[in-house]
């Protein structure tokens, strides 16, 4: 039956809304899904005026055009890179624009203009760069780093926050803010001001606690970014805190891009604008061959902090990845891999493999990127 039911909606997915009548209401969970980012475009073979049954069961007309669906451009590139198989990605946009002109996807400079920044169009703009000519691209470039200032303001207060500020309750301070005040010095040294009859101690001099930064400088942070697309997001927020962590001049920063090649961008850092837009979405995964480039960056290992940011799914023989992390652990290095990156840290990834890294010493997590930068402050500190 269930292999019957699969055929059915296969062929439903195919033949469009106007089979259900034939093969009934066959469609579920991604299936739906699937459906209508297919209909976005494949809809356009009606004409206008031509009726066709809904998921409702009611006739209701159906028009060429984008009033046919929910989405809207930038909604369904991002929807068919998460929804079908690079095979099919590339089939869907080059029907896209060979067969149904929606040149507006990736040419159409009117609406790029228009285009408020966010982070689905920054998403839709590095899943279709490679499409775009130099026009287009040049645009398409100032709205990422529209976008890009608008993640940096949001995020690096309160990544940066946990390297500076720590209390030093050896040195006294000028800075008269409350979460600095020492209460024990000040009712001490102010003790001659006691009022025996009113019982009150009035204080002519606050002493406050000084604040200092704390001592980093011999730690690497190379940081290794799987540019799957299925990894997207986690790939934004990497080149924005490697940028970030990049500032921070106690630490040094490493970023690298993999998928069974390793990209280094390391003097690229500075600007996540630049690393994004060399990001090549999809190919295959190597993850043992990017541990091996980032061990030999090296310098320290017992003051070094690898992030291994992926989905955990091997492309090449599993055993090596894990000898190698086996080998980066017992060196004294910390290996931290990171199954998501993003403001939810909702992770999708190999458990299995991942369970793997974790028997071997590596810490397994999905963070945000405020998450990930008290953990690498705790772990430095």
């Amino acid at each position: 039956m269930n292999e019957q039911r699969s055929q059915k909606a296969r062929w439903r997915l195919i033949l469009g809304e106007s089979s259900e009548s034939a093969l009934g209401d066959v469609l579920s969970g991604v299936e739906i899904a699937q459906d209508e980012a297919l209909g976005f475009l494949y809809d356009r073979e009606y004409g206008k005026g031509r009726n066709v049954r809904g998921r409702s069961g009611k006739s209701t007309k159906r028009e060429g055009g984008m009033e046919a669906s929910q989405l809207n451009v930038p909604d369904w590139i991002n929807a068919v890179h998460e929804l079908f198989p690079q095979q099919t990605i590339e089939r869907l946009e080059r029907d896209a624009l060979e067969r149904y002109q929606l040149e507006e996807m990736v040419t159409n400079l009117d609406l790029l203009r228009r285009a408020q920044p966010s982070e689905t169009l920054l998403k839709a703009v590095l899943r279709t760069k490679h499409l775009m000519n130099q026009e287009v691209l040049a645009l398409a470039r100032d709205l990422t780093r529209r976008v890009i200032e608008q993640l940096m303001e949001s995020l690096s207060r309160q990544v940066s926050a946990p390297f500076f500020g720590s209390v030093d309750r050896r040195r006294r301070s000028m800075l008269n803010i409350a979460k600095n005040f020492d209460a024990r010095t000040t009712i001490r040294r102010n003790l001659r001001t006691y009022d025996r009859e009113t019982k009150r101690l009035f204080i002519e001099t606050p002493y406050f606690f000084s604040r200092v930064r704390r001592q980093v400088e011999r730690w690497q942070i190379i940081i290794l970014v799987d540019e799957s697309g299925s990894m997207l997001d986690s790939v934004i927020h990497s080149a924005i805190m490697a940028s970030i962590f990049f500032g921070i001049r106690t630490l040094r920063t490493h970023l690298c891009i993999f998928d069974t090649n390793v990209v280094d961008l390391t003097d690229q850092c500075s600007d996540p604008v630049e690393t994004l837009m060399k990001v090549q979405l999809g190919g295959g995964t190597d993850i043992g061959n990017a541990l091996t480039y980032g061990a030999q960056c090296i310098d320290n290992p017992r003051r070094t902090i690898i992030l291994l940011i992926t989905d955990f799914f091997e492309g090449a023989p599993a055993n090596r990845l894990i000898t190698i992390a086996k080998q980066l652990v017992e060196s004294g290095a910390t290996l931290l891999g990171l199954a998501a990156l993003d403001g939810n840290a909702n992770p999708c990834y190999d458990r299995d493999l991942a369970q793997k890294l974790v028997n071997v010493g590596a810490h397994v997590a999905a963070m945000t990127p405020g998450e990930l930068a008290k953990w690498v402050a705790d772990k430095v500190r």
